[in-house]
């Protein structure tokens, strides 16, 4: 047990000592507070459990395991909630432009429960996508001891299914290739049960590098949802968060540049999603490191993509997990120079004293490729730049797209638009398909294009039409896609002036995206261009449209 001092109590003693706080003390004796409480540190656990998705929807339980875990190290665990919202639900509808928000709304709920009632530290775990930015970045916006919990991945569905099966079966259907009897088979089957989704969407990437950010206890990014080892690790953060009070290890003692050089590593080796990018730029802004769109690009020169894993492979997090998770890749990576070994993480430790013992994987493995004959030598995640994106714009590019694409623009001004006319077959070979105005501010709330994404892949197309946006992608989409081009449309950027029939060229070995057209035709059409009306003048939506940043710079609202 941890013997309690003023230093591990800075926060909670200006809430609950002396006679002068008696009124704050009978308030918590009403919710299971004694004498000896009120003499321990106090430790916030932020649930962000949920009906609302399967990816939250056991995480009440797990809170209760880190709240057990902080009281049985000499703790006084309290728990409260944070929201969640679900991409896989509101995919391809108004609802969407909600998901990036609740980044922020978690973050800034988090920083107000835990700045409000004096908590020396905080566990937060998170299940959905937004939920894992959202807690650390609440988590550094405080800067207390702190650790974050995955809540740990869903396992298969009947046929190796996940929910992008869903969403392919969708366009499938709409293509003719299956009827509504298969298509409602794959829905009832695809979705067993609690857990974020399976494949190497955002949800398993944020989840992975926030572990190799040191943000995580070992292993906590590769459990499955439903299992002892993900209640274990619930309740050895919960202790973990005392060890760390009685250290004064902080979250900005541990989330260096160094440290969010690690993450985009393991992201990398990975697959993970393009949302990577915009969420670790975002964490290392609330932090105070300078990360930028340019140091994904340079590390993605010297790190190879070796994992075998949805959407564009095979396996699923569920099979890595049963295969030794992500420490044994982390190990390697060390190994070969490719991770900072001396950065400090939640165990005290540094990252290379927490790999020392890790067991490599079993050699007859096919997820996790050699870094000698690596899926892919390079980054999957491109930074592209041209008189299209002067900011920049993201792709995930695996090679099995191709690596140049050149066609025509079709333009649409919604992810509506654009989602009937692929469906109804406008949408043809050569397209290169523009979703303009779903940027954060234009949105606002930069929507993810899962939605379209499938359906093109559902049609048939998915090697024959690219599709560009000021919006994002979920984790789960695949194909030859470009998101988050900066400046947005809405702030008139060159997206807003592209009309249908030009050229437009994507290069990701270049690192290119190009319209063809003169620059003075470009400022002839700038010219002419009107901003749109705000589509949001009151509520979160528009409170949210003023504030937001750039893509480029993480799309933050501090």
């Amino acid at each position: 047990m941890t013997e309690p001092t003023n230093n591990t109590r800075r926060h909670s003693s200006q809430v609950v000592d002396g006679p002068g706080k008696a009124a704050s003390r009978a308030m918590l004796r009403a919710v299971g507070f004694n004498d000896d409480d009120f003499t321990k540190p106090q430790v916030g656990v932020a649930s962000t459990w949920s009906m609302v998705t399967p990816c939250n929807s056991h995480i009440g339980e797990l809170a209760e395991f880190a709240r057990d875990g902080a009281d049985a190290a000499g703790g006084k665990g309290v728990i409260f909630n944070t929201i969640t919202i679900s991409d896989g639900i509101a995919n391809g509808t108004e609802g969407m432009k909600y998901s990036l928000v609740s980044r922020e709304v978690i973050a800034d709920s988090i920083e107000t429960v835990a700045g409000c009632e004096g908590f020396d530290g905080l566990v937060a775990i998170g299940g959905c996508d937004k939920n894992m930015p959202g807690c650390v970045m609440g988590l550094a916006r405080l800067n207390r001891p702190s650790v974050f919990v995955y809540g740990g991945t869903i396992m298969p569905g009947k046929g190796h299914t996940d929910i992008v099966s869903v969403f392919e079966a969708m366009g499938a259907h709409s293509r003719g290739d299956i009827d509504l009897i298969e298509l409602k088979n794959i829905e009832e089957t695809a979705i067993p049960g609690p857990g974020s989704c399976g494949g190497m969407y955002t949800a398993n990437t944020m989840a992975s590098a926030i572990e190799a950010l040191g943000m995580s206890l070992p292993g906590s990014s590769a459990q499955n949802a439903i299992s002892q080892d993900k209640r274990d690790d619930c309740k050895a953060a919960g202790e973990a968060v005392l060890a760390l009070l009685a250290s004064d290890i902080k979250p900005s003692d541990i989330m260096t540049r160094e440290a969010f050089e690690n993450a985009i590593t393991v992201v990398i080796a990975l697959g993970g999603s393009t949302n990577a990018v915009l969420h670790l730029i975002g964490m290392a802004r609330t932090i105070g490191v300078e990360l930028s769109l340019s140091d994904f690009t340079e590390i993605g020169k010297r790190v190879p993509v070796v994992a075998d894993l949805r959407p564009s492979g095979h396996y699923m997090m569920s099979e890595l997990v049963a295969i030794g998770g992500i420490q044994p890749l982390m190990k390697i990576l060390l190994d070969a120079g490719l991770l900072h070994g001396d950065c400090l993480t939640v165990t005290g430790k540094t990252l290379a004293e927490n790999l020392e013992d890790v067991e490599p994987y079993p050699m007859d493995q096919q997820i996790i490729a050699p870094l000698g004959n690596p899926l892919k030598a390079e980054s999957h995640l491109r930074i592209l730049f041209g008189n299209l994106a002067p900011e920049g714009a993201v792709a995930k590019i695996t090679g099995k797209e191709g690596t140049r694409f050149s066609g025509s623009a079709r333009v649409f001004g919604s992810e509506e638009e654009a989602q009937a006319r692929i469906n109804d077959g406008t949408v043809v070979a050569g397209d290169v398909v523009v979703i303009r105005y779903e940027g954060p501010k234009g949105g606002p709330g930069m929507r993810e294009m899962l939605t379209p994404t499938s359906a093109i892949m559902g049609r048939g197309l998915g090697n024959d039409v690219a599709l560009i946006t000021d919006g994002r992608f979920s984790g789960g989409s695949h194909g030859f896609v470009v998101g988050h081009v900066s400046p947005e449309a809405f702030d008139g950027g060159p997206l807003a002036l592209v009309q249908d029939g030009d050229a437009i060229t994507i290069d990701a070995e270049a690192d290119t995206i190009d319209v063809d057209i003169s620059d003075e035709e470009m400022m002839r059409r700038r010219a002419a261009w009107q901003q749109p009306e705000p589509r949001y003048r009151k509520g979160v939506l528009a409170k949210y449209a003023k504030l937001v940043s750039s893509a480029s710079t993480g799309a933050v609202t501090d």
